[in-house]
C-alpha cells in the first residue's frame, strides 16, 4: 500500500485510551502507522483534587475538565499518538448521576450532530482500522455507549451513503473473561487481592474466548501504558493496577483483545494484528 496506514480509536473520556488500546496505539505509532485518537468528552465528571466526587462540596467541573485534558496530552505523548481530536462534549457521568439529565451531556446530544462530526473526521483521516466499544460500552457507561453509537452511525454514513469503504476493518474492544479470571487467581495467590475487598467478578463480565477474534501481544509497550495511565494522576487513586508488581502489570497490560466486526480484506479467523491483510 502506497499511502500511510491509519488507526483511529474512538474513546469516551480522557484516560480511556490507555487500558484497552494503549498498546496497539503505541505499537502502531512505533511502526510508523498514523494513530488518531478521538476523545468524545472532557471528563468533567471525574474526580477532583483529593478524590472529590461529583456532587460533593469542592468539586469544580471546570477545573476537572482543565486537569484531565492536560493529563491527556501527557498520556498521548507516552503512547506516541500522532493526532488527537477532541469533540469537547460534556461528560454524562455514570448511570443514575444528575449529569445524565443535562441537555449538554454527550449522551443527550442528537446523534446526527455528533456522528456527523465523527464522519467528517473519518473522511479527513481515512482510517484503515477503527476501534471503539461494543453496544454496551464495555460496562454500561452512558458515554461509552454513545461513543459506540456515533461510531456505528459515522461508519454507516461513509460506507453506505457515501460509498467510501472507510474503514477497511472495524473492531470492538474486548475484555477476555478467561484472562480476567486468571488475573483474579493470580491476585489471590499473591495476596494482592486484599486491596479489592469483597469485589466479585460478575458471571457475565467480559467476552468469551469464542467471541474474541483478535488478541494482540503488547508486552513490549507495558511501560508506555503504565506511564500513560500514571499521567492521568487525578484519577489515579482508583487505578488499582498501577499498584501491582511488575509481573502483575505484565499480566494485566500485556495483551489487548478485540472482536472484529468486519473486514474488507482477507483476514484470518483468529488474528494477532489489527492490520492483518492491509500491509
Amino acid at each position: 500500500m502506497d499511502r500511510q496506514l491509519t488507526l483511529m480509536a474512538v474513546h469516551a473520556h480522557p484516560d480511556d485510551e490507555v487500558l484497552s488500546t494503549g498498546g496497539v496505539l503505541a505499537a502502531a505509532a512505533a511502526e510508523g502507522i498514523r494513530t488518531v485518537l478521538v476523545t468524545c468528552t472532557n471528563g468533567e465528571q471525574g474526580d477532583g483534587p483529593g478524590g472529590i466526587k461529583p456532587g460533593e462540596p469542592g468539586h469544580d467541573e471546570a477545573r476537572v475538565r482543565e486537569t484531565r485534558l492536560e493529563e491527556l496530552k501527557e498520556s498521548v505523548a507516552h503512547l506516541g499518538i500522532s493526532d488527537v481530536e477532541l469533540l469537547g462534549y460534556s461528560d454524562s457521568g455514570m448511570v443514575g448521576w444528575e449529569a445524565n439529565q443535562r441537555p449538554e451531556a454527550f449522551a443527550n446530544i442528537p446523534l446526527e450532530e455528533s456522528a456527523g462530526r465523527l464522519a467528517e473526521l473519518m473522511e479527513r483521516y481515512r482510517p484503515d482500522v477503527v476501534v471503539t466499544y461494543d453496544e454496551n460500552g464495555a460496562y454500561g457507561h452512558p458515554d461509552h455507549i454513545q461513543a459506540h453509537l456515533i461510531t456505528m452511525a459515522a461508519i454507516r454514513t461513509l460506507r453506505e451513503e457515501r460509498g467510501t469503504g472507510i474503514p477497511a476493518k472495524f473492531y470492538y474492544t474486548a475484555i477476555s473473561r478467561t484472562r480476567i479470571v486468571e488475573m483474579f487467581d493470580y491476585l489471590r495467590a499473591t495476596g494482592a487481592a486484599a486491596e479489592m475487598g469483597d469485589f466479585e467478578l460478575p458471571d457475565d463480565f467480559g467476552n468469551s474466548d469464542e467471541e474474541i477474534t483478535t488478541v494482540v501481544g503488547v508486552s513490549q509497550y507495558v511501560e508506555r501504558k503504565r506511564k500513560a495511565l500514571e499521567a492521568h494522576a487525578s484519577q489515579g487513586e482508583n487505578i488499582f493496577m498501577l499498584r501491582l508488581s511488575e509481573e502483575g502489570q505484565q499480566r494485566a497490560f500485556g495483551q489487548e483483545a478485540f472482536v472484529r466486526q468486519f473486514s474488507d480484506v482477507p483476514t484470518p479467523e483468529h488474528e494477532d494484528d489489527l492490520f492483518a491483510g492491509l500491509r
